[in-house]
Parts: structure tokens; C-alpha cells; sequence
């Protein structure tokens, strides 16, 4: 799976500087690409090309692809200014810098995927690509069909209707007034879920996304993770660019 990238963003990547000073780095003059000194700010590179900053060959890193199974209470970032628990520190042993694919709310769990492959990334963030994501949430109340069925012609939100949904109840505590929904969507907007079930009066307790695509947790438990296979890889990106659950 071979792709090309920008030189600068290869360039940031491999820690030489950040984005747009590289790109001052390559207008100077000081870049070669298979001994050629490159200006051009578009040029693009791929993995068999031979990137040189000062004569120097830069370390180009390993392509990695992890499922994680995020816990509650961990902040889907890199790092964290008020010191919470971010989802890379659930990763130990990785030598790559690796950052989430999207996110999921500080509370919520589940499958969370992270890389250092800015193309897989894009792929599958890029509102065109719509990878479906089945959520099981815990709501205070019990909808009914017909309010089940707004959620699976779609909601209004801030940024738009919602596309068509798949929602399903999984089992109700009349006692408690509280049910269990599931709810599949293709968008992954900033607090979706939440906001669908809020947009039809119901307030979300608990929430874990169980799949990705034909991804799913399999046998992780809150904060394993494990390598995705080049299969996988490969058949979510076919999936995202296909359109086909």
C-alpha cells in the first residue's frame, strides 16, 4: 500500500522540523529527493524515495495501525494541558508517534483506532468517506418506534441532517425508566451521538462505540489494544472508499 505525501509533512514527520518550517527548509534549497534538490512546496514523496535535508538522509517511520479499546475518563489527544489520562499513554511499547483516528468524548468507550499514517487518517475522517459506526448507549428513558425511526430518517443538528441511521433498542428497565439503544451511524461529528438522542428528548448515560466498519472489539478489555493486520488495513480503506457497510 504505497501512497504519496506532501515533502514537508514527510519532513515533519520524521522530526526534522515542523511543517512550515520545513517548507522554508525546502525553498532554501537544502532538500534532495533521490539527489535532486527539490524548491517546489507540492512536490510529493513516497515510500521508496530517498528524502536528504543537509545531505543527510531523514529516518522515514514504520506505517502503524492500532485498535485500541479506550476506557473511560481518557482525552482523545496526544497530550493533555490539565494532565488527564490520554488514549496514546493506554499504548506502551510504540516507538512511532502515534495519535488518534477522530475521537471519542472524555467519557465514553470503546473502539478508538490510532496511526502515524496521515492517508489511513484522512481516509477514514474525510466526510466523503463514511465508514459506518455502531454506538451502544445507555439513555435515561424509553423511546418510542416513532422516535426511534426520527433518529433512522435522521436528525437536525448544527452542521446539518443527519444521514439515514440504523437504531434499535436492545433492552428496557421499566423499573429504573432506562433503556439500552443501539445506533449506527456514518458521520463522526463532535458529540453526535449525544446530540441525536437529545434532539428527540433523551439524555445519554452511558456510551461505547462497538464497531468500526466491519471492526470490532473481538476480546479486548478497557485499555488492551492490539495491531491492526495489513489485511484490515487494507479492507477499511476499501470499505471507506467504496461506501459499502
Amino acid at each position: 500500500m504505497s501512497h504519496q505525501e506532501r515533502l514537508q509533512k514527510v519532513m515533519a514527520h520524521a522530526g526534522v522540523a515542523s511543517r512550515r518550517h520545513s517548507e522554508k527548509i525546502i525553498q532554501e534549497g537544502r532538500v534532495k529527493v533521490n539527489g535532486q534538490v527539490v524548491t517546489e512546496l507540492g512536490t510529493r514523496v513516497g515510500p521508496n524515495d530517498l528524502v536528504e535535508v543537509d545531505d543527510v538522509p531523514i529516518y522515514r517511520e514504520e506505517p502503524r495501525y492500532i485498535m485500541l479499546y479506550k476506557p473511560r475518563n481518557t482525552i482523545s489527544a496526544v497530550s493533555d494541558d490539565r494532565g488527564r489520562d490520554t488514549v496514546v499513554e493506554c499504548v506502551k511499547g510504540i516507538e512511532e508517534r502515534i495519535y488518534p483516528v477522530g475521537r471519542l468524548d472524555f467519557d465514553t468507550t470503546g473502539l478508538l483506532l490510532l496511526t502515524n499514517d496521515g492517508n489511513f487518517s484522512h481516509v477514514l475522517m474525510h466526510p466523503r468517506y463514511q465508514v459506518p459506526k455502531v454506538y451502544i448507549a445507555s439513555i435515561d428513558g424509553i423511546p418510542t418506534q416513532g422516535e426511534l425511526t426520527r433518529l433512522s430518517r435522521g436528525v437536525q443538528l448544527e452542521e446539518g441532517k443527519t444521514s439515514p441511521a440504523q437504531a434499535r433498542i436492545l433492552s428496557t428497565n421499566r423499573q429504573k425508566n432506562s433503556s439500552v439503544v443501539q445506533l449506527t451511524i456514518h458521520e463522526g461529528w463532535n458529540h453526535q451521538v449525544k446530540r441525536m438522542f437529545e434532539a428527540i428528548g433523551y439524555k445519554v448515560s452511558r456510551l461505547k462505540r462497538e464497531r468500526l466498519g466491519f471492526l470490532d472489539l473481538g476480546r479486548l478489555n478497557p485499555g488492551q489494544w492490539r495491531e491492526l493486520t495489513a489485511f484490515e488495513v487494507d479492507k477499511l480503506l476499501a470499505q471507506a472508499t467504496s461506501g459499502k457497510d
